[in-house]
């Protein structure tokens, strides 16, 4: 383990690399966050602007959690922090947000060493939107740090890629999940265990789970309850869920998310390799649907669930007819 005082579990090579830059001066104008929902790419981002501008006196990189400036950035209220908008009803990050972003970052800072400029879900900025970034990329303020969240670089424009510092955050162990939850959040070893193992290697959205008590739990099982009931639905069941679930467009990435663990469940049970399944608690309906389903009709409704997810976060398609394309993809559960 590297020793450093960052509130981050799971990624220590991530913050050793940029404490490593920052001891010696070489702060990078723009900064890439990637990794599934959950993983931490939102605390990675918020920790590095605290190490620009609270840094802790000794020069190793740490943070100073202490001063003013880390409680403001913390809150998400500090002068010098910049965020854009998404829109209320789609997610989607459009031109004019970036552009007011970009416009806020070329200000010099007001009370701190840097002005800082985090883009949250940037897999949803429209190519309009990624454009209008360039120029700020291109030529950085020289007191300005860029960074932008995403979950993966397929949906992101080559030139954005290639101007930023990568750094993909890869899920965590198991053990190193619940023995956080144990020591940091003590959590009972058992409960621990279960959460851990459903998290898989999202460190974030275990503590969420931790802290939330059972709300997220009562969630995910309804979440997977839809999903076991509609397997053995005819078509119209199918196009009635269709039509509930595509009201709600910003719920449906976390929502696929799921469902894609679950088929993952399924094609592990069917290669044999059942000690890695995610959802631990559903082992006997998901050894179910793996005695009932082949190993194509599973991978093919993987790669469904998988398409549905990238056409609703590229582009602006009818979020119900997405979803009655994936659905008719699915295989079905004979009584």
């Amino acid at each position: 383990m590297t020793a450093h005082n960052w509130k981050l579990y799971g990624h220590d090579w991530a913050v050793e690399h940029l404490r490593r830059a920052l001891r010696y001066g070489r702060t990078r104008h723009a900064y890439l966050i990637t990794g599934v929902d959950g993983i931490g790419k939102r605390t990675l981002a918020y920790h590095l602007a605290m190490a620009l501008n609270a840094p802790h006196p000794d020069g190793s990189g740490n943070i100073d959690f202490d001063t003013r400036a880390a409680r403001l950035i913390m809150s998400g209220s500090h002068a010098d922090m910049v965020t854009a908008e998404h829109d209320e009803k789609t997610g989607a990050l459009k031109i004019e947000a970036v552009r007011d972003l970009t416009s806020k970052l070329a200000l010099k800072p007001f009370e701190a060493k840097y002005r800082i400029a985090i883009l949250d879900d940037f897999h949803m900025a429209r190519p309009q939107a990624q454009d209008a970034l360039l120029k700020t990329l291109e030529e950085p303020a020289e007191s300005s740090v860029l960074v932008v969240i995403a979950r993966g670089l397929d949906s992101l424009l080559p030139t954005i890629v290639s101007r930023c510092q990568h750094l993909s955050l890869r899920p965590a162990s198991v053990d190193v999940v619940r023995e956080m939850l144990i020591t940091q959040y003590q959590t009972a070893p058992d409960h621990a265990d279960l959460i851990a193992r459903l998290s898989a290697g999202r460190v974030g959205w275990a503590i969420q789970a931790v802290q939330t008590g059972g709300e997220s739990f009562e969630q995910r099982a309804s979440a997977l309850q839809m999903l076991e009931d509609l397997l053995s639905q005819n078509r119209a069941g199918r196009f009635s869920v269709a039509d509930t679930l595509g009201g709600d467009k910003l719920a449906l990435s976390p929502l696929l998310e799921l469902w894609m663990s679950y088929w993952r469940d399924i094609l592990l049970l069917l290669s044999g390799t059942g000690n890695a399944v995610v959802n631990v608690d559903h082992h006997e309906q998901l050894t179910r649907f793996a005695k009932a389903f082949t190993l194509e009709a599973t991978f093919g409704a993987l790669q469904a669930t998988r398409a549905a997810l990238t056409t609703l976060e590229r582009t602006n398609t009818n979020a119900r007819l997405v979803l009655e394309v994936m659905l008719l993809d699915y295989p079905y559960m004979r009584p």
